[in-house]
């Protein structure tokens, strides 16, 4: 007589789970995941909130204090993202939609990590703009650009693509 899994039948992915069983085992690693990205963006919002007060702001071009701006706006919306999942965990917790709180919580990191590239984008060209007033820094910027890039979305859906049917 086959031994049964509890109710749970081999799935798609391969693995004797429940739905349930994969939702929690989703939400696990997504909030494992979440935790890197919101720290580096809490920081990076943290020390952006300070600019503003240092007597060097006041001295900024008009177009770095545009920059400026464009990226505390973005980090606060980077933030909000990140900080998502856990609001809707809390929110709709034990309403038996853990599946589907698990795929919008996907969707606001996602978008979340989104704004923490533009956001580190425009921080990163607001910073070498002052600190070195040099034409070669817009290269700079976007060749750190397709790095992150390169990282966080190609490899990801490159190995996706290449290691999935």
């Amino acid at each position: 007589m086959p031994a049964t899994n509890s109710g749970a039948d081999l799935n798609e992915w391969g693995r004797h789970e429940t739905e349930e069983e994969r939702a929690d085992r989703k939400w696990g690693e997504l909030i494992q995941e979440v935790r890197v990205a919101q720290t580096g963006v809490q920081i990076l919002f943290g020390f952006l909130l300070t600019v503003v007060f240092q007597q060097k702001y006041d001295s900024l071009e008009h177009t770095d204090k545009i920059i400026y701006i464009v990226t505390v706006v973005l980090g606060a919306a980077a933030t909000g993202a990140l900080i998502g999942p856990v609001s809707l965990h809390r929110v709709v917790s034990g309403q038996r939609v853990k599946p589907q709180a698990v795929e919008w919580a996907s969707r606001m990191t996602f978008v979340g990590l989104a704004l923490l590239l533009a956001t580190m984008t425009c921080s990163l060209l607001l910073i070498l703009r002052v600190a070195t007033h040099n034409g070669a820094v817009t290269w700079l910027v976007m060749a750190v650009v397709v790095w992150y890039a390169l990282c966080w979305y190609a490899v990801p859906l490159w190995t996706r693509r290449r290691h999935t049917e």
